[in-house]
């Protein structure tokens, strides 16, 4: 788990080096950087297979040269592959492996990683250069291209120097809360999509993306249930032993949800001679505190547990550090339970397991049980609906009625889904939702609407949102996450499983319930789940006021491309005088104007 930097302009080797010092927690362990012809390769490495600084980089291999961030998984049976073909390897981890697996295959390889990787490959007798990122956007890929000046990096802070800020992107993090691919919050500044491949031709000066895996139109199979339930159960196995090979300690993350448990049941089971190390995350406020069912889990599973208590005041410590580890507006406030809870695991261990990506392919969401609702909302005729939530529904539903109305009003299934993902509502002084068209192809892989909002789920909230949450917040304290339910294989297997294996009559993630009831009582499983999140709507009116009010100025509010400040204003006074809780609206303007001042772009 690294940072990488690849660049051909000017720049002095200290002058890099400078630059990606401020991503350093990304890679405390070395630090490499290397003149090849007119190209500089930076690398900032976390140590986590074969420690020997044999394996630093940048790696030369004949007229190859690399820097990779992540790990291959299968590194080991194509290792074996290339040996076969008289290949022989000075190191013992993947790094090497990658780089002549490139040599033998050129991009045909990367069809063969199994992992999370993103990478670039410099050939200085072609003057190409060859980059790569996995399958679900689990590794971050930035570039800046101009005129056939580029730079690359695991993270926007380094190639965003006298960049323009890019004014679209603040809209769409202003309703997404994220900024999606391949947009980001500077002009000129792309991030590489998940599943596609880079060139760069540096004689003719030409950039080309190319996609070599996707997800693909479904087609209905059928399968006994019980054959279904093995084929995850030993898929899912399998995800988590190729991810348990690792020269430092590790542990996994352990939550009071099915995916964490069933995560933690297998690694314990394939451990040996020692108790995994499992850590969780509590609340003081019971209504978000699952600590009590995580210490069930550990007991059952005999782990050696350690409970992070997160407290107001440690929320409020962690501000700082949110700004700059995730150096994009991003505001999943999940994010900060997520820095500290790696603030401790990395006292203990180096590498971690999660159950992240299992409520995108096992259907774990609450909007997967609105969807259900609004397909048979939608037998009644749209002005019907609309009529009805106007002038009938406010007479007899005095309190709380909006997200209901919203509901009612709701047009068309695609508009259902597009709200799911962007909100109903709106900060905006002009919405414009053009720039979804990206994302509009996911939704017709398949005839099912859960199976739309869930391939959406994993094109775009997975992605962007989950995925740069745990990479961020791990990075930020040099420890290295691995998620067996992101294992490509998991996802293709569950996207040809029926519906009704993985949600049946409201009951979420059937099959993988199933599966874990052979390592824990369902009595202990099904309890209430309660998120990964915090109390952000109190804490903003009483232990964060202050700290709101000083921060979301006038001055501020007025640099902000197309907000709806009247608007804003009149949720803000709303949520502050506890009428209406709009916490996540007022949480991204917040963290928005944290980044505006990390980036001095105050005026």
């Amino acid at each position: 788990m690294c940072g990488i930097y690849a660049t051909n302009m000017p720049f002095t080797l200290d002058k890099v080096k400078r630059k990606i010092e401020k991503i350093r927690f990304r890679g405390p362990d070395a630090t490499g950087v290397n003149l090849i012809d007119d190209i500089t390769l930076g690398h900032l490495r976390l140590s986590i297979i074969d420690l020997d600084k044999r394996s630093d980089q940048p790696m030369q291999y004949k007229n190859l040269s690399i820097v990779f961030n992540g790990e291959i998984y299968n590194y080991l049976e194509i290792r074996e592959e290339l040996k076969d073909k008289g290949y022989l390897f000075d190191t013992e981890g993947d790094t090497e492996v990658l780089l002549k697996a490139y040599f033998e295959w050129g991009k045909d390889m990367v069809v063969k990683l199994n992992g999370m990787f993103a990478f670039v490959i410099y050939d200085k007798i072609a003057k190409k250069l060859f980059c790569s990122r996995d399958r679900l956007g689990v590794k971050p890929f930035y570039y800046y291209w101009k005129d056939g000046d580029f730079e690359i990096c695991s993270q926007m802070r380094p190639i965003s120097e006298d960049k323009k800020l890019n004014e679209k992107a603040v809209s769409i993090y202003l309703d997404c809360s994220y900024i999606p691919s391949p947009f980001s919050i500077f002009e000129d500044v792309f991030k590489l999509k998940p599943g596609f491949n880079l060139f760069i031709d540096l004689n003719n000066k030409t950039i080309k993306e190319e996609k070599y895996w996707g997800l693909k139109k479904l087609k209905k199979i059928k399968i006994p249930y019980e054959e279904a339930k093995q084929k995850v159960k030993e898929t899912l196995k399998d995800a988590v032993r190729i991810r348990l090979n690792s020269d430092v300690p590790f542990g996994t993350f352990l939550s009071g949800g099915i995916d964490s448990a069933l995560v933690t049941s297998f690694a314990a089971n394939q451990t040996e001679g020692e108790k995994v190390k499992t850590f969780s995350v509590g609340f003081e406020d019971p209504k978000f505190d699952e600590s009590k069912i995580a210490k069930q889990y550990s007991d059952i599973l005999g782990t050696d547990h350690t409970e992070i208590l997160c407290k107001t005041s440690d929320v409020i410590k962690m501000l700082p550090k949110l700004v700059e580890a995730y150096d994009e507006p991003f505001a999943d406030s999940s994010a900060l339970p997520s820095l500290l809870l790696n603030k401790v695991t990395k006292t203990n261990v180096t590498m971690a397991l999660s159950g992240d990506g299992g409520d995108e392919s096992f259907l774990g969401y609450n909007h997967f049980d609105l969807a259900t609702k609004f397909r048979y909302l939608t037998k009644i005729p749209y002005l019907i609906r609309y009529y009805f939530s106007y002038l009938v529904f406010p007479i007899f539903f005095k309190e709380k009625t909006e997200p209901i109305k919203r509901f009612l009003k709701t047009k068309s299934l695609k508009d259902f889904i597009e709200g799911i993902f962007v909100g109903y509502n709106s900060l905006l002084l002009e919405r414009d939702l053009n720039w979804l068209k990206h994302y509009d192809g996911f939704m017709k892989l398949s005839d099912n609407s859960i199976q739309k909002i869930a391939d959406l789920n994993i094109k775009l909230w997975l992605e962007n949102d989950s995925n740069v949450k745990v990479d961020r917040a791990s990075m930020a304290y040099s420890v290295e996450i691995r998620s067996p339910f992101l294992d490509y294989r998991v996802v293709e297997l569950a996207r040809t499983l029926p519906i009704k294996y993985r949600y049946e009559k409201g009951k979420k993630k059937k099959i993988l319930r199933d599966i874990l009831k052979e390592f824990i009582p369902e009595e202990v499983f099904n309890q209430p789940k309660k998120g990964f999140s915090i109390p952000l709507a109190k804490w903003i009116q009483n232990e964060l006021r202050e700290e709101f009010d000083k921060v979301l100025t006038d001055e501020f509010l007025s640099q902000v491309p197309n907000l709806n400040i009247d608007k804003f204003k009149q949720m803000y006074n709303d949520h502050m005088n506890e009428k209406k809780d709009y916490s996540s609206y007022l949480w991204r303007v917040y963290v928005l104007a944290k980044w505006y001042i990390e980036f001095d772009l105050l005026k």
